[in-house]
């Protein structure tokens, strides 16, 4: 397709470098809105397949319930669950022996919970992935990069990077910036390495404090931006992480704000992950030194949505 271009705007200079080094427009072809999981080739899905061996499955999501993370006065709100029907709807018919039944509905931000970005969520300068135009998401939805190419989910070898456990804490500091040093420090402590088309999922120790203490989501560790170079040259299918942004809240050196999503959505084609639940993975991972399983997680079906909440499940 056409290049479509606007005049630079005031980009972050270190934000433009990475973009421009790690961009992959063109890399599945014109027209891909795939992004990096393209990396998951049918042999990588294979070697993913004998990483069960045990039969233990871990569920990586929150509850859809009222009770989530979200802070209605930032823009999102709880998942919402009503009963349409349920028991005394149908009483005359139960007296007469005939079937009753309940139906529900629910009210969710779709990003409201444990969740993929798809690649139309982010952008700069008029620019989805692959250069389509922003302007190709309206009232409507988004016409490209939407999740719904993703509805054959993203089925890989998992691997956790337990950065608060490398730390001996945990949980990492409120604003501590993950750096590729210490990606480099966790596999290697944990004996483990990522290769292309896996999922790297950290570990911040965020999530699993906050369903403790409820408190604790403000000034979030993540990813700072350098790591997208590391996640680039490793050719990750996938980053999520416990925390509501996968990368820091406050990025260092004044960086803008969602510079590691600029970068990942909008130039890598980079898939990401949040909010995932990782405590009881981690604490398994722990006791039998095994960082590496099977790793499922499918949006939900909805076209021209920008995100979709997930049921991550980790097998071992």
């Amino acid at each position: 397709m056409a290049a479509h271009h606007v005049p630079p705007q005031d980009i972050h200079p270190e934000v433009r470098a990475a973009g421009d080094a790690l961009r992959n427009w063109g890399r599945w072809g014109a027209e891909d809105e795939r992004g990096t999981a393209n990396l998951i080739t049918p042999e990588k899905l294979m070697q993913a397949g004998g990483l069960i061996r045990r039969g233990v499955i871990f569920s990586l999501a929150l509850p859809l319930d009222i009770d989530g993370p979200q802070d209605p006065l930032r823009g999102r709100f709880n998942p919402i669950h009503k009963m349409t029907r349920y028991r005394g709807d149908n009483a005359q018919g139960q007296a007469q022996g005939q079937f009753c039944s309940s139906d529900d509905m629910a009210i969710i931000a779709l990003q409201s919970s444990t969740q993929w970005d798809s690649l139309a969520h982010l952008w700069y300068e008029d620019q989805l992935y692959n250069g389509f135009p922003s302007d190709t998401i309206t009232a409507a939805g988004a016409s490209r990069c939407a999740i719904s190419n993703w509805t054959r989910g993203v089925v890989s070898r998992g691997v956790l990077l337990d950065i608060a456990r490398l730390k001996g804490l945990p949980r990492l500091a409120p604003g501590y910036a993950v750096t590729p040093e210490d990606l480099d420090a966790a596999e290697a402590r944990q004996g483990v390495r990522v290769t292309s088309g896996d999922v790297v999922v950290i570990r911040t120790g965020v999530l699993g404090d906050w369903q403790q203490t409820r408190q604790g989501l403000a000034d979030q560790p993540g990813l700072e931006l350098r790591c997208a170079h590391w996640l680039h040259a490793r050719e990750a299918a996938a980053v999520c992480a416990d925390n509501s942004a996968v990368e820091v809240i406050n990025q260092p050196r004044g960086l803008p704000l969602c510079a590691f999503h600029m970068v990942a959505l909008r130039d890598m084609g980079l898939l990401l992950g949040e909010l995932f639940v990782l405590e009881d993975l981690a604490e398994d991972c722990a006791c039998d030194g095994v960082y590496e399983f099977f790793f499922s997680a499918a949006p939900l079906n909805f076209p021209r949505a920008v995100g979709s909440p997930i049921n991550p499940l980790a097998i071992k």
